[in-house]
């Protein structure tokens, strides 16, 4: 089992700034975690693939409406992975969730098994 928590969300004017963190604990996390990934979903609409990252940190991908202003890293001593949104848009407002796969490239939210339960991020004009 991998447990996921994130924190971070909250109420932003545009051009602002927030910083995300998805805590992963859970006994099969170091066997099972290949990848983690920040999601989002505005009302109405499905949920988008925003950035994931792989297990050593090497390797990060992003979505190309956010790329150039989120960046997410991981501190592997905390089990904890960070999205830095910088330049933030109204068209950023969602509900972020973290999920984990054991996948070593994955974009589809289907191939994500585990999930956090989402921390909402309001970006006003």
């Amino acid at each position: 089992q991998v447990q996921l928590v994130e924190s971070g969300g909250g109420l932003v004017q545009a051009g602002g700034s927030l910083r995300l963190s998805c805590a992963a604990s859970g006994r099969s996390f170091s066997s099972y975690v290949n990848v983690i990934a920040w999601f989002r979903q505005a009302p109405g609409t499905e949920r988008e693939f925003v950035a994931y990252i792989n297990r050593s940190g090497g390797t990060t991908v992003y979505a190309d409406s956010v790329k150039g202003r989120f960046t997410i890293s991981r501190d592997n001593a905390e089990n904890t992975v960070y999205l830095q949104m910088n330049s933030l848009k109204p068209a950023d407002t969602a509900v972020y969730y973290c999920a984990a796969t054991h996948y070593s490239v994955a974009y589809d939210a289907g191939d994500y098994r585990y999930w956090g339960q989402g921390t909402q991020v309001t970006v006003s004009s």
